[in-house]
């Protein structure tokens, strides 16, 4: 019977573990991936986490990892199954791999994070790894001298084309919009990039190729006019879906991310989400790791309860 378990070892599952090896709880954190940091683990740079100006997301994933086990939380990498949120005195995490199957804790915070949105469009499915990616730091450098597109109109989307643009022979920003939700700063640096041209009002159709991707069918919103635009690689950018599916319905949503305020309480006594799952306005690293922090005290203070 352990005091906490995290599920998820993005920023948020491994604020809460620095923490909770601080608050001295008898801990386990259950990750997925093989690797921990999420979501940074995929971002070039993190230039807005206070105190570092600049440092790599992969490096930052393991700084966070290395902190954590230095306080001596303890992992396990498995696959979560289900929670049975009706067990006698706490809580039971089933899992698919591990040697031990079910693990038990009297209180829970889920961190699992969220995932990359599709089109939803002919040929994304059958491109993915042949020119079909949602990650350009991941795989921009495969198209060094090729054309590329980016479909999106947030920082991330932004974040990618000129990521891309410092490689790639063009970059072709797709927006379904006339304006960009991407910041500021960004859009600016964006107008000051040659080879990044913006097709505005503008959506994927289709993807096509032969062995690979070589062209991406376009039609204009407002004009309805249909082109094919040669392209190579097609990087998707627009949004993301929270990782809940195995928590329902016994956890309340809001459009599918876990509906808990700034103290990360979920409508089940005990339970607790952080991060990216959770209802929010910003999801940042920051964010992340200060909600790991808040789920902790709330957690200590239901605990203190028991």
């Amino acid at each position: 019977m352990y005091d906490l378990i995290i599920i998820g070892s993005g920023p948020a599952g491994l604020g809460a573990a620095i923490y909770a090896e601080q608050a001295r709880l008898n801990t386990l954190v259950i990750e997925k991936a093989a690797m921990s940091g999420g979501q940074i683990l995929l971002t070039e740079a993190v230039d807005n986490y206070p105190g570092i100006p600049s440092i790599g997301g992969f490096e930052l994933g393991q700084k966070l990892r290395e902190h954590a086990e230095q306080q001596g939380a303890h992992f396990v990498t498995d696959e979560i199954t289900c929670v049975d949120f009706g067990a006698d005195h706490g809580y039971v995490v089933k899992t698919l791999r591990g040697k031990k199957q079910e693990y038990q804790t009297r209180a829970l915070i889920v961190a699992a994070g969220a995932s990359h949105k599709k089109l939803g469009v002919p040929g994304e499915d059958a491109y993915i790894g042949r020119g079909v990616s949602y990650c350009a730091v991941c795989d921009g450098a495969f198209y060094r001298g090729l054309d590329a597109v980016v479909v999106g109109g947030g920082n991330i989307a932004a974040e990618d084309a000129l990521y891309l643009s410092r490689f790639c022979r063009s970059v072709r920003l797709i927006h379904r919009r006339d304006a960009l939700r991407a910041s500021a700063i960004l859009q600016e640096q964006l107008k000051q990039t040659e080879n990044i041209e913006i097709l505005w009002n503008t959506v994927v159709e289709e993807i096509c190729g032969g062995s690979l991707v070589e062209s991406v069918k376009l039609r204009n919103r407002e004009t309805g006019e249909s082109r094919v635009l040669p392209a190579n690689g097609v990087f998707v950018a627009v949004g993301i879906n929270a990782n809940s599916e195995i928590f329902l319905p016994e956890l309340h949503c809001e459009s599918g991310f876990i509906a808990a305020a700034e103290d990360c309480v979920t409508n089940i006594p005990g339970v607790f989400a952080a991060g990216d799952i959770r209802t929010k306005k910003l999801r940042q690293v920051v964010t992340a790791v200060s909600d790991g922090a808040s789920a902790v005290s709330s957690a200590e203070e239901y605990l203190r309860t028991l």
